[in-house]
């Protein structure tokens, strides 16, 4: 199951894109939190931690004590990250507040397990259509990666959403017919017959002319 992290953060009283972006520069990284009824909160979190924050978990949907400066411990669920266009650093982030009670949605990687049986014997190829599953869960129950046994698959097969087995507590959101990894057939590369023989090229560059028949032999003058 998913650890809970610790995270220091401040109130801010900063609002606005000018005042924001000179808050990223001085280390900051502007935030909100909401949810359990209460309302909202401008926080501010060091930007260095919140990096190391996530460059050390599995996705971006974690869950995490939030300690803030005057209000004490509040846990929390990190919703949304939003990041720049160009470099990806994160801009701002979405905490909402939450108890042992509050089901959550999260995104969860889905490793695959495992060399199928149709790419040992076969030749098949595996395709990985679904690397990030969307699921409902307590806090509680939140797992930090999912993983899905393909060993038994032929070519041809499939693996369903509805075949995963999950954690207890854990479910899917999307329908239990979506495909999350599938056994094409090899491919079968089919070679081109042999261009014809081009004439050799004769000066220039230019291919060179046919030779011409030799005349016929004229016959005998009669006498």
């Amino acid at each position: 199951m998913s650890k809970k992290t610790n995270l220091k953060a401040a109130l801010r009283n900063r609002t606005g894109s000018g005042r924001l972006n000179q808050m990223r520069k001085e280390g900051w990284l502007p935030s909100v939190m909401y949810g359990l009824g209460e309302a909202n909160k401008n926080l501010k979190v060091d930007a260095r931690s919140f990096n190391d924050l996530l460059a050390h978990s599995s996705s971006e949907n974690i869950l995490i004590n939030l300690d803030i400066e005057g209000l004490g411990n509040s846990l929390a669920f990190l919703q949304d990250v939003q990041h720049h266009p160009l470099t990806g650093a994160p801009i701002h982030a979405d905490f909402r507040a939450i108890d042992e009670n509050t089901e959550i949605t999260a995104h969860v990687p889905l490793h695959l397990e495992g060399e199928p049986v149709g790419v040992k014997n076969g030749g098949g190829l595996l395709e990985h259509t679904v690397h990030s599953l969307e699921i409902r869960c307590m806090p509680n129950d939140l797992p930090d990666t999912l993983s899905a046994d393909v060993t038994h698959l032929q070519v041809g097969d499939s693996l369903h959403i509805g075949e995963l087995k999950l954690p207890a507590g854990v479910k899917a959101t999307h329908s239990a017919d979506v495909v999350v990894a599938h056994l094409a057939k090899p491919r079968v590369v089919e070679e081109e017959p042999a261009a014809a023989a081009a004439p050799a090229p004769g000066k220039g560059g230019k291919a060179a002319p046919a030779a011409k028949a030799a005349p016929a032999a004229k016959a005998p003058a009669k006498k």
